[in-house]
C-alpha cells in the first residue's frame, strides 16, 4: 500500500508537470520519481519496514537505490516517448512494473534490514 502511494505522488507529479505546465515526459518524470522516492522512504520506514535503523544508515542506501531505479526509469521514459514516440503513460506504467519491485527488494534486503543496523 506504501509503494502504491510514492506511485501515485509521481505520477501526479508527472501529469500535472507534462499536461498543466508543459513540461517534456522525460523531465517531468524524472521529477515525479524524485517526489515519490521521498514519499517513499519516509513511509516505508516508518510503516512498511517499521525501521529502527539510523537515516544517517538507511537514507544514503535509500537515496542510492532511488538513484539507480530513477535512472532506469527515466532511460525507459526517455526511449519510449523520445524514440519509439509511445504515450507517456503508457510507458510510465511499463517502466513502474519493473522499477517498483526492484525498489521493494533492493530496500528490504540492503536499506532497511535491521541486522546491518548502527
Amino acid at each position: 500500500m506504501i509503494g502504491i502511494i510514492g506511485t501515485l505522488a509521481h505520477y501526479a507529479t508527472l501529469i500535472l508537470l507534462v499536461e498543466i505546465w508543459a513540461f517534456h515526459p522525460v523531465a517531468a518524470t524524472t521529477i515525479g520519481f524524485g517526489f515519490g522516492a521521498v514519499v517513499n522512504y519516509l513511509l516505508n520506514y516508518r510503516y512498511t519496514f517499521n525501521s529502527t535503523k539510523a537515516h544517517r544508515d538507511a537514507g544514503p542506501k535509500f537515496a542510492l537505490i532511488a538513484l539507480a531505479t530513477g535512472l532506469l526509469n527515466t532511460l525507459t521514459v526517455c526511449v519510449g516517448v523520445g524514440m519509439l514516440g509511445l504515450n507517456y503513460i503508457l510507458v510510465q506504467a511499463a517502466a513502474t512494473a519493473t522499477v517498483f519491485l526492484l525498489n521493494f527488494v533492493l530496500n528490504s534486503l540492503w536499506t532497511f534490514r535491521e541486522s546491518d543496523a548502527t
